[in-house]
């Protein structure tokens, strides 16, 4: 398929009006004046193009929509460390959430673990279309869940000291289980051998200054490889958060309420003021915020004062990169799988709706 005329808004593209090439469901060329070679042509009439848009910490399937805490499996209770829960054995894609992201553009997301439990579980990248959820899997286990701050204090009612013994002690084992050459299986800490060994991330969610810190300190120490996910209060020490541009901060979700103590610095003027100097990705922590309202969390981050392409960014490429997918999606280049979005208008400036959204080579509905 050849889609004609498209304005194209892409990490690692310059922005520019081209033809795309579409062979296999991958992205074959990105060109000016490409002549169709036998293929199906589509004029795009000058719509924006980005890729599928990314969000990189949700729980989509694991909290099913509308139908009440019998079908919350987002969270193994009773059970502090429970790294060998797998998100891909919960996922319910027919839950009706995927198809309202898909249809907003979101073509991939990372769905995994809630944050009841200080080890919670095996985090999925996976595309948002589909049945079964083998199908749809980018990587079904890129980052293990790990959570501080006021949901493991309540859950167990223990304290911060607490919590952090709990989770340096148990690195500690599973650093000696990764370092034993000839060992008895051990189910809970085999899934921690590639967190060990720096071969997979360790997803850290932390609100709150002193959990951000905390965060650090025990990876540190471990010599992890790691991300913070929330972030809400980063603000309260910003200067310390910008002496590690390295670390992927994954800030929100930033629409809403701020219902909770940890939440005080909840708002997307933190989100803008996170990214000066460093790349960072927007996310919904869907259901907390519908994961189809990505795109207005990404306006709202503009509104503050984020730049557009770092907005843009930070729910393609950074997305991806924190995900361990970049080689397939993120962007529109060359050999990439075709997801893209088309817009009638500028994204993320105005409320609107894609007017086409292509997966794997595909449109989900043929409107140019």
């Amino acid at each position: 398929m050849l889609i004609k005329n498209t304005h194209v808004l892409s990490p690692h593209v310059t922005e520019g009006v081209y033809d795309i090439r579409v062979l296999d469901g991958k992205i074959a060329e990105v060109g000016e004046s490409l002549s169709a070679e036998g293929e199906s042509v589509r004029d795009a009439g000058g719509a924006y193009v980005t890729p599928g848009l990314i969000d990189a910490h949700t729980h989509l399937g694991l909290k099913a929509d509308s139908l009440g805490e019998f079908y919350a499996d987002h969270n193994e209770k009773k059970m502090i460390l429970s790294p060998e829960m797998r998100a891909i054995d919960a996922i319910n894609p027919l839950d009706r959430t995927f198809e309202e992201a898909r249809n907003a553009g979101i073509t991939c997301c990372a769905s995994g673990p809630g944050s009841l439990n200080v080890i919670g579980g095996q985090y999925a990248a996976i595309k948002t279309r589909g049945k079964i959820i083998d199908e749809m899997v980018l990587d079904p286990y890129f980052a293990m869940k790990c959570a501080l701050g006021e949901n493991p204090k309540k859950g167990y009612e223990t304290t911060r000291m607490g919590i952090a013994a709990t989770l340096r002690e148990f690195l500690l084992t599973a650093k000696v289980y990764a370092e034993t050459p000839v060992r008895d299986y051990d189910r809970k800490l085999e899934p921690m051998v590639p967190i060990m060994r720096g071969e997979k991330t360790l997803k850290i969610h932390c609100h709150e200054a002193l959990d951000i810190v905390t965060a650090i300190r025990i990876c540190d120490e471990f010599h992890l490889r790691f991300t913070l996910d929330h972030v809400t209060c980063g603000t309260d020490i910003l200067e310390f958060l910008r002496k590690r541009p390295e670390i992927p901060l994954l800030v929100g979700p930033s629409l809403g309420s701020r219902g909770k103590v940890e939440l005080h610095g909840k708002g997307f003027d933190s989100v803008a003021a996170l990214a000066e100097g460093r790349h960072i990705c927007i996310i919904t922590d869907a259901p907390v915020i519908p994961l189809q309202y990505l795109p207005i969390c990404v306006g709202l981050a503009i509104s503050k004062g984020m730049a557009y392409e770092q907005a843009l960014e930070a729910v393609t490429i950074n997305a991806a990169r924190v995900m361990g997918v970049e080689g397939r999606v993120g962007s529109l280049e060359i050999g990439k799988d075709a997801d893209l979005v088309l817009f009638k208008e500028k994204p993320f400036v105005t409320i609107q709706d894609p007017l086409a959204v292509m997966m794997d080579g595909n449109f989900l509905d043929v409107s140019i």
